[in-house]
């Protein structure tokens, strides 16, 4: 058989619909012309010739006719009398073409060998345009189908089939997810590793939320609103600091919607993250003022040389400025880029570090929060004041409760 059927010998041609048919015609030429140099030292007097619509694959080879006994280069010439075997109407001078019995030149080894090349060739070709599709769309959020869940990483699956990662690193702590799952994640980088291509993609980091904002709110799509900042402890609270380019438009607002409607979503989308949105200002005072919401400062003191800013408020302001576990004055810190010092304000001394019993509406219930702020305890430490007794005495919660709401608010403390 003079000519090769691709689609039948080449596997790997069904499976390369994601490249384009004249690249694929082109690399098939490449492997066989590699083929032909190897067998006869060059490729310049054969044609490759690879049939788009059947999938075969046929090789002419041209040489000159010359006369008997005159043949100097048996590549490219060819004595007459041999000629006339192939056809006896040709002349000498003319240009013979020939169609090359693949299977019986080349033999199974090195069609088998091309097979392998083009097999090899096919799958750089997939990797570098999966590379490049995603590199394009690094920053860009996207939806994966849970294909298989490890201890350090989740193995994801596009629309096209692509496997993306997912490492645990760039899960929210509170992310739980099962295999058939659809996971929506920002892409974060494209790496090589083994000469594979790999897909990292997160939900902790910034643009995974700046992602989020500009699909829901439509301001920000359109440029109207800029975020100017995100600091984030995923899974725990953000900061988002906007700037509106319009001023009929109040881009805190915006952001939040009509009753959080816009804000509401996302949240829910990042395992109930408490997002603070905050208009961007280049007065610093009024920067970390906005930055140590939902406290409400009384006075500071701002050194910038120094970076540091001395934060004053009232004593039942105190555990709201610095937030459980510390998370909001650290966020207000990162935000305004200054080391920030909280003090009360009637006493000019640093405030133990206490958290306000709000911050703790994750792990106990509404109404235990209720009870105890019932009999005045507004925060971890006045309830941790009180012995058991006293809480069974004045509320009416149970040893079993009070004893579980000890060992959650101590735990602040210790993990510290």
């Amino acid at each position: 058989m003079a000519s090769i059927n691709l689609i039948e010998s080449f596997q790997e041609f069904k499976d390369a619909e994601n490249i384009d048919r004249p690249t694929l015609m082109k690399v098939m030429e490449d492997v066989f012309k590699t083929l032909i140099r190897k067998k006869y030292g060059s490729d310049e007097n054969f044609d490759v010739i690879v049939n788009d619509q059947k999938g075969d694959l046929e090789i002419f080879r041209r040489r000159t006719i010359v006369d008997d006994d005159d043949l100097y280069n048996t590549l490219t010439e060819i004595e007459y009398k041999d000629a006339i075997k192939i056809e006896p109407d040709y002349q000498v001078g003319e240009e013979l073409y020939e169609e090359v019995d693949i299977q019986k030149e080349f033999g199974r080894r090195a069609i088998l060998a091309g097979k392998q090349t083009l097999a090899s060739r096919i799958n750089d070709l997939k990797k570098n345009i999966l590379i490049k599709k995603y590199e394009d769309r690094v920053g860009d959020i996207i939806s994966g189908e849970v294909y298989q869940v490890w201890k350090k990483e989740i193995l994801l699956l596009d629309e096209e089939g692509n496997e993306m990662l997912l490492p645990k690193s760039e899960q929210i702590p509170s992310d739980y997810f099962k295999k058939g799952e659809t996971v929506r994640a920002v892409v974060k980088k494209v790496e090589l590793k083994n000469n594979q291509a790999v897909i990292i993609v997160s939900r902790t980091d910034n643009s995974f939320l700046a992602k989020l904002l500009e699909i829901e709110v439509p301001e920000i799509f359109d440029g109207l609103i800029v975020i100017k900042k995100i600091v984030r402890d995923p899974g725990e609270r953000a900061k988002v600091a906007v700037e509106s380019f319009d001023d009929r438009i109040d881009p805190v607002g915006a952001c939040v919607g009509m009753k959080g409607s816009r804000i509401h979503g996302i949240v829910r989308e990042l395992k109930n993250e408490n997002i603070d949105v905050i208009n961007w200002t280049n007065n610093i005072q009024l920067l970390i003022q906005r930055s140590l919401t939902p406290a409400k400062i009384t006075s500071m003191e701002v050194d910038m040389e120094a970076k540091h800013a001395s934060v004053y408020l009232k004593p039942d302001q105190v555990s709201l400025a610095i937030g459980r576990r510390g998370v909001n004055i650290k966020l207000a810190c990162e935000l305004t880029g200054l080391e920030i010092d909280v003090f009360r304000d009637n006493e000019g001394e640093v405030e133990e570090y206490d958290v306000d019993l709000d911050e703790f509406t994750d792990e106990l219930e509404t109404w235990v929060i209720d009870e105890l702020k019932k009999i005045g305890c507004d925060t971890a430490k006045s309830v941790l004041d009180l012995s058991n007794e006293e809480l069974e005495r004045r509320t009416d919660l149970e040893k079993e409760t009070i004893a579980e709401i000890k060992k959650i608010l101590n735990e602040e403390f210790t993990n510290e």
